[in-house]
């Protein structure tokens, strides 16, 4: 004979009809533990053993019980969120990093929760500030910098900031980049050995550490061989403003028979305008080069010659240095700088 005060199953799904979700203590009543133990079993890193667990598991399915993140967020002080903030998503290159990281974290037990924000610095701690509102358990930031205001609100705060392709100075938070002084410089040294005598440059957002080193090292290449610019343009890494740069170098008194675009992005932007409103031939009247070597980049139409950005190797060096800061609750900042390779495709052969 059935003891009363242990519900029954009808019992039990007549008390979900009415309260609309089930919960843990039902699933606890249900497997014949306690509430605790269906906590156990469903909170990561947990023990409980192989016999709770599946008639936790049993009970959960039966009763399609789902647990309560939020709920157990309150409980743990951990919310499994991770904030990333971008500035675009029109280059090819950052949604699939996103796609990339969003699985790799998930491995971990982890979900990306995406804020866009301008450049300006206003705006990003503006979105930050809203981030924080949501007690996500770290941060990484794409394209985008911090003040120096937010960087000490989120160190005192506990929250550890990653940054991904770009380094803020002083460096104060980890970052992941690709070397890309040497990627400028070998693009620089690559077009001089094409026999390429007049440069262009297309400048990405001067406020960037990745547009910064670019040029650095293609100036430097130019400098070390007797070289310099003949046009300089700023594309800031967008669409219409890589347009209106093409304009610019197309309209040039001296027209450079070489250009290195800080970005892929820009450099299909350019390779269109070169070719198309222009009439001019790439690359026998100009070669293009960009950098990150998106998917387009190797396209027959444009077969650009780009420098690759590994996004794999990035995305994993971010999520080790974030497992590094909230595992090993380190908050000394690390930078990891990835190497990179030129894949020379017809758009620079001369």
């Amino acid at each position: 004979m059935s003891d009363p005060s242990t519900p029954t199953l009808p019992s039990l799904f007549q008390k979900r009809a009415v309260s609309g979700r089930t919960t843990s203590a039902d699933v606890a009543r249900l497997a014949g533990v306690s509430q605790s133990a269906v906590s156990r079993v469903f909170t990561d890193g947990a023990s409980a053993s192989a016999k709770t667990s599946a008639k936790v598991k049993e009970a959960a399915e039966t009763l399609g019980y789902r647990p309560n993140r939020l709920a157990r967020s309150l409980l743990t002080g951990k919310s499994y969120i991770v904030g990333l903030v971008v500035a675009y998503l029109d280059n090819y290159f950052y949604p699939e990093v996103l796609e990339k990281l969003s699985k790799a974290l998930q491995q971990q037990g982890y979900h990306v929760l995406v804020f866009m924000a301008e450049q300006t610095a206003n705006n990003i701690d503006e979105v930050v500030e809203e981030i924080l509102e949501y007690q996500v358990d770290a941060i990484v930031t794409a394209s985008v910098a911090l003040s120096s205001e937010l960087a000490d609100r989120c160190q005192s705060a506990g929250i550890p900031i990653v940054q991904f392709n770009r380094i803020q100075e002083p460096s104060r938070f980890s970052s992941v980049t690709t070397d890309n002084y040497s990627g400028g410089k070998e693009v620089g040294l690559h077009l001089i050995e094409q026999g390429c005598r007049c440069f262009g440059y297309i400048a990405g957002w001067e406020g960037a550490s990745t547009q910064r080193d670019r040029e650095a090292g293609f100036r430097a290449a130019l400098s070390e061989n007797g070289f310099d610019l003949c046009f300089r343009a700023v594309g800031d890494f967008r669409t219409e403003r890589a347009y209106e740069a093409a304009k610019m170098l197309v309209s040039s008194p001296e027209l450079p028979d070489a250009v290195f675009v800080a970005n892929d992005a820009m450099a299909l932007v350019v390779m269109d305008v070169v070719r198309h409103e222009a009439g001019l031939n790439v690359p026998a009247d100009m070669a293009i080069v960009g950098y990150d070597d998106i998917p387009p980049a190797s396209w027959p139409s444009y077969d650009l010659t780009s420098f690759s950005q590994p996004a794999d190797e990035m995305v994993e060096n971010t999520v080790e240095l974030l497992m590094h800061h909230l595992c090993a609750k380190q908050t000394e900042p690390r930078q990891r700088i990835v190497s990179g390779q030129l894949k020379i495709r017809s758009s620079s052969k001369k």
